[in-house]
């Protein structure tokens, strides 16, 4: 599957608009890596913790994305695009959006 965040893919001609695809995540914030930033955010520094927990989180939106787009037949995602939101203390939700699109017969592939 193609993911870009650009309305085109060089070098693919897009033949089939399919339709918005999404995906989304909602992921709590954990005690422990809570103590371990906290103490991080005094000294100063990344906080490793929340850019892991953020990163796998991403990651989950765009699987299920994806997989969305393969349910409908697509061959690419273009106009990709992320967005968070809190839903309660200590709650995030990430959510990805984009439209499915089918490539010409044989560039799917790439």
């Amino acid at each position: 599957m193609i993911i870009v965040t650009s309305d085109r893919i060089v070098g693919q001609e897009i033949v089939e608009t399919v339709g918005m695809v999404r995906g989304g995540t909602v992921r709590a914030r954990h005690l422990g890596k809570d103590i371990l930033s906290l103490f991080r955010n005094m000294v100063g520094g990344e906080m490793h913790e929340y850019t892991k927990i953020l990163a796998e989180a991403r990651e989950h939106a765009l699987d299920r994305m994806a997989d969305e787009a393969r349910s409908l037949g697509a061959h690419a995602i273009v106009d990709v695009r992320f967005s968070t939101s809190d839903i309660a203390q200590g709650a995030a939700e990430i959510l990805v959006y984009g439209t499915a699109v089918k490539l010409e017969a044989g560039t799917e592939d790439v």
